[in-house]
């Protein structure tokens, strides 16, 4: 039941993008923002129903989900990880992501872009609950790329602008060096333990880690939240990412991308 409950309040926002990405352009105001915000809305409330019996107890923690192998040599699975952290996440990114979805109902009205406005926005939720509710370092990552993607195509959304355009630039070139860092760890962490699944890494890390190893894939995967979470030294595009609209900066700035790099 919380299995089938978090995959729907996972697919809801993507079926959203999809739906807005074909028809949105035909779409008068405000159909584009209420169908992206009932997407995300009806995300949370599942997700809330999910929680209910998950933090009572009556759930299994640790439960995983899988959709299908996707790299067998590396022994990786399409699949996601239903735990307290993971839950609660999901909670707040849809939570937040709802709010502002309806705030920016009527905050874009007018704009010639409304509908591709509200594609973007749930594409960046689906993109941050792929990156939280992921069972393994390797759909954390496609979680994390497609939330530096949908960064980039909110900061600069005004791209007739110059200075929307280079603010976009900046931030998908700042975030791209912290993802050198992670994918750096991402290789270090598959050359010593032979698997990319969280609980099998965590497991194995005790007896298989030396003190130099642990420090460097640390290090590295710390670059990378610093990256996103605009942390020194890679904190230069956050100023600049202020050029994309202001629901854009409370979104990802403020509620979910920058604690993406916390989590």
């Amino acid at each position: 039941m919380v299995a089938t409950l978090i995959t729907l309040a996972l697919l809801l926002p993507l079926a959203g993008f999809l739906v807005l990405v074909t028809f949105g352009k035909r779409m008068p105001e405000p159909w584009p923002g209420i169908l992206a915000t009932a997407a995300v809305g009806l995300g949370f409330v599942l997700a809330v129903i999910a929680s209910l019996d998950f933090f009572a107890g009556t759930a299994h923690h640790g439960e995983t989900i899988t959709w299908f192998e996707w790299l067998p040599a590396l022994g990786v699975e399409a699949s996601f990880l239903l735990d307290p952290l993971s839950v609660l996440m999901t909670l707040v990114v849809t939570g937040v992501g709802a709010l502002i979805h309806a705030y920016s109902i009527g905050y874009m009205h007018g704009d010639e872009r409304y509908g591709r406005f509200f594609s973007y926005l749930n594409l960046f939720i689906f993109s941050m609950l792929v990156l939280v509710l992921g069972s393994n370092f390797a759909v954390l990552f496609v979680g994390w790329e497609l939330v530096g993607l949908s960064s980039y195509l909110l900061i600069s959304f005004w791209f007739e602008r110059p200075t929307a355009a280079a603010a976009g630039k900046k931030a998908f070139v700042v975030n791209r060096i912290g993802d050198m860092g992670f994918l750096i760890a991402l290789m270090l962490i598959f050359n010593t333990f032979g698997t990319l699944a969280f609980d099998a890494v965590f497991e194995q890390a005790p007896e298989a880690l030396g003190a130099g190893l642990a420090t460097g894939i640390t290090l590295m995967l710390l670059l990378g939240a610093a990256g996103k979470s605009a942390q020194l030294p890679l904190y230069v595009w956050l100023p600049d990412a202020m050029e994309g609209p202001t629901p854009v900066s409370a979104l990802i700035h403020a509620a979910t991308m920058v604690t993406a790099g916390v989590y």
